[in-house]
């Protein structure tokens, strides 16, 4: 798996389509254990860098830090809210068919909750309980 460089993951950070060569590693960073984790870094790439504009805006401390917290608390919450939607995009953006994501990462849940279960039953399942 190819992973993109630090100016290719920066474009596609804030919404630039990867070369094809880089499809391997985008369905892992949208179907990994910590995708979500990944997904608020990647936000992060394209709110803080105004965040930081903002702070330097003239105005009192206090302002300038509401301002700045309030933007980031509804550019996070939006960001957050509609994540596995433009999770979705990104994929098929990328020349993925509709909801591979999702299917994956549904796959990798079943298979972990079947492993659980499979402990559950090994350890707290007597045998003559069948």
């Amino acid at each position: 798996m190819e992973r993109p460089g630090v100016l290719r993951w920066s474009g596609y950070a804030v919404g630039v389509r990867l070369p094809v060569r880089y499809n391997d590693w985008v369905l892992h960073d949208a179907t990994s254990k910590h995708w979500r984790a990944r997904y608020v870094l990647q936000r992060s790439l394209g709110i803080v860098p105004l965040c930081a504009v903002w702070l330097l805006l003239p105005g009192s401390i206090w302002l300038r830090l509401s301002l700045v917290l309030m933007a980031a608390l509804v550019a996070y919450f939006y960001s957050c809210a509609y994540m596995e939607e433009s999770i979705e995009h990104r994929l098929g953006r990328q020349g993925f068919p509709p909801h591979t994501g999702r299917r994956i990462r549904a796959e990798a849940a079943e298979a972990a909750n079947a492993e659980a279960t499979a402990r559950y039953v090994a350890r707290y399942r007597t045998p003559s309980e069948g």
